[in-house]
């Protein structure tokens, strides 16, 4: 029996007597995107950049930065992406009976985003609860999910990636290096349960090197720098985002190539094998160093930083949803889900939808 007959054996066999689901999909996937638009052009004008610098470095050309005097709130752009996918499932927020959500800018650290979008939205009294895990968020939160829906405990999840992270950015030229690459959004998924159990994840990895956390960190006083922290080299503003650029891009790059073939070794697949990879948009680089070392067509990577920039847990699914908008996304596809940020930390996710 190969791997994969046996990984569908043993997916079988968590059905419990309740009547769990031994499969999930997803049914349904929403946005939303902040009003106020960002270009290259306009931080031209407050930093010293330049347009031709950020593309060749990021493929970066605009991004989105939300703004509370017209509303847009992490709970609020969670709510309205969820809604979105709640239309696209044609079903109703009390149809749903857990909410998860993906954040790392939560509007207060008291309630969750989760809990507020589960009120904004009507969905009532159902288990709610935010996870952070940064960029790698809506991967991990995607995982959690299948888990839930395979042990019984949900049929019917919301899993929203919201992150308003431009509330963190400094807009001067000691932010520079991070201004440039961020923006806000929202992203939802509704993953419901199945009786087929040769659907939804078939493999995962989820990792973390706590370690290297120096290398992307938002310090809220000052005894939260590390102690070798060079602050004559590295001007940071407290409660603003310091990365360590080159640290980070090799980090990335390294280690995403080896994070998919980890994954596709799992269940004994090649690269070509998966349809789309859905990759977390950090930096366009990135993402062709891994295309390239698996000779995988521009068609299976999908790249819309040059239009959000990086937009933490929202990226996944906004890349996700361009995909199904376009008609490409198919059930019996497979999907690998990817992530990698701050914690430092990265996952995947490799469904059959």
């Amino acid at each position: 029996m190969s791997e994969q007959d046996q990984s569908h054996v043993d997916r079988a066999a968590v059905q419990t007597a309740g009547g769990s689901c031994v499969g999930a999909t997803i049914v349904g996937s929403g946005v939303a995107i902040p009003q106020t638009v960002l270009t290259n052009a306009d931080l031209e004008k407050i930093i010293d950049t330049s347009d031709d610098w950020i593309r060749k470095r990021t493929g970066i050309t605009q991004r989105r930065v939300a703004k509370r005097e017209l509303g847009e709130t992490t709970a609020s752009l969670g709510t309205k992406a969820l809604q979105a996918a709640l239309d696209d499932a044609g079903m109703v927020p009390t149809d749903l009976d857990q909410l998860v959500v993906a954040t790392i800018t939560p509007d207060m650290p008291t309630p969750s985003a989760a809990c507020q979008i589960a009120s904004d939205i009507g969905a009532g009294n159902i288990g709610a609860f935010d996870l952070g895990a940064a960029c790698s968020g809506f991967v991990f939160a995607l995982n959690t999910v299948d888990a839930l829906i395979r042990s019984g405990v949900a049929k019917n999840v919301g899993v929203v990636g919201a992150d308003i992270i431009t509330r963190h950015i400094d807009y001067s030229n000691r932010g520079r290096g991070t201004s440039i690459l961020f923006g806000d959004a929202a992203g939802a998924f509704i993953v419901k349960g199945s009786d087929d159990p040769s659907r939804g994840v078939l493999a995962r990895s989820m990792h973390t090197d706590g370690g290297r956390w120096p290398d992307l960190f938002i310090p809220r006083v000052d005894e939260d720098f590390p102690s070798d922290f060079d602050h004559e080299a590295n001007a940071v503003e407290l409660d603003c985002l310091h990365m360590n650029g080159r640290a980070v891009f090799k980090f990335a790059v390294s280690t995403f190539g080896d994070l998919i073939q980890e994954t596709l070794d799992k269940v004994g697949l090649r690269p070509e094998d998966v349809d789309h990879y859905v990759c977390h948009q950090s930096n366009k680089r990135i993402l062709d160093a891994a295309r390239d070392r698996f000779g995988l067509p521009e068609e299976k990577v999908r790249v819309n930083i040059d239009r959000y920039g990086n937009t933490v847990a929202a990226s996944v699914c906004l890349c996700f949803n361009e995909l199904k908008t376009e008609g490409r996304i198919e059930p019996g596809q497979l999907v690998m889900f990817l992530g990698f940020g701050a914690g430092l930390t990265w996952g995947s996710s490799l469904w059959r939808l």
